[in-house]
């Protein structure tokens, strides 16, 4: 059933600018209340600060929780057990990566395969794999797609046994750093944090809130600029956002961005730039980021409706700005776009 929206016309005002992670400013080497601890590093394709109240090897401990899970589910690391799975057609995952593998397919299922973890060989055709971008011919595309069915996939889910077609390649990526960030803010609060920002390229995990008790100020980039388009107010939650700003690539005079619609093999063309998720559960923000910009404006609405775990923020190719009513009371806009209509989507 088709969803029907409920609009409300809203405007908003910050009176400052933004970051994309604000509240995280300042590495010491000891932690105080207005100054936490923080540690950056490069993994999973980006630049990475984890940022806490509290002592810094509790963090360090934190990336080793993300970077050894970053080594089991990598596509192109020869010792990583999807790796193993992709040059030999079965394997056995374990713990974490054995979680997230029937995470994964979870979310196929739930999005009716608008998110599917066998894309990879068509990402690839298009060089986002590589850098070496093309657009490949439409034969290849055909050739392709038939391996493209994550139902294909079998999965014990008691052993960690998986067995996938000859041909097929699966690939955990588009769930798996906000997994990943979840599984580190996890670490964090098992270590007594209760504090903290941890900003993974575009995921943002968040502890709580600043220990003043004010929430945390994440912010939203605009798709087609380099500033904050929109801050969101965050307490214990995750924000990741999917824009086909993030990797694109252009040839004679059109744009080609990396998240593709598993239908098609073509890049997805939804009406949508940008959508972004808000809940407690990293994993699921960050698969649905990415199958609700395959599934376009009304479709992923109607799935909102239906659905009680997530807020969502929607930027459309036309540059409306749409959100879901949860977020209504946890939003403003940056100056910038101080005088842009935000259309509040209802159940």
């Amino acid at each position: 059933m088709k969803k029907i929206l409920s609009i409300i016309l809203i405007t908003a005002c910050l009176a400052c600018g933004c970051s994309s992670a604000s509240g995280t400013e300042k590495n010491t080497s000891k932690s105080t209340a207005s100054e936490p601890e923080s540690i950056d590093f490069f993994a999973m394709d980006t630049t990475i600060k984890f940022s806490a109240y509290g002592d810094k090897k509790v963090l360090k401990g934190a990336k080793k929780v993300l970077t050894d899970l970053e080594k089991k589910v990598s596509v192109t690391d020869s010792g990583s057990e999807i790796y193993h799975i992709n040059q030999n057609g079965s394997g056995t995952l374990t713990g974490d990566v054995s979680d997230l593998m029937q995470k994964a397919l979870q979310m196929c299922t739930q999005t009716d395969g608008a998110l599917d973890i066998s894309i990879y060989p068509i990402v690839k055709a298009w060089g986002f794999t590589t850098g070496d971008y093309q657009v490949p011919d439409e034969s290849t595309i055909q050739s392709l797609l038939p391996m493209v069915n994550y139902t294909k996939v079998e999965f014990d889910k008691t052993t960690g046994n998986v067995t996938i077609p000859s041909g097929m390649t699966i690939d955990l990526g588009s769930i798996a750093k906000g997994y990943a960030g979840q599984q580190s803010a996890q670490y964090l609060r098992d270590n007594g944090v209760k504090s903290a920002l941890l900003n993974l390229g575009g995921n943002v995990q968040t502890i709580g809130s600043k220990p003043d008790g004010s929430p945390w100020k994440v912010g939203i980039k605009d798709p087609n600029g380099d500033t904050p388009m929109m801050v969101l107010s965050i307490t214990d939650q995750a924000v990741i956002t999917s824009g086909g700003y993030e990797r694109y690539f252009e040839q004679d005079g059109h744009t080609y961005w990396h998240i593709m619609d598993p239908a098609t093999g073509h890049p997805a063309d939804s009406g949508l730039c940008s959508v972004t998720i808000v809940g407690d559960d990293g994993g699921t923000c960050d698969a649905l980021s990415t199958s609700l910009f395959v599934m376009g404006l009304e479709k992923a609405a109607d799935f909102w409706g239906k659905s009680n775990d997530f807020e969502a923020v929607f930027v459309t190719d036309s540059g409306e700005v749409y959100i879901t009513e949860g977020l209504k009371d946890k939003f403003a806009l940056t100056d910038d776009h101080a005088d842009t209509t935000v259309k509040v989507i209802s159940r």
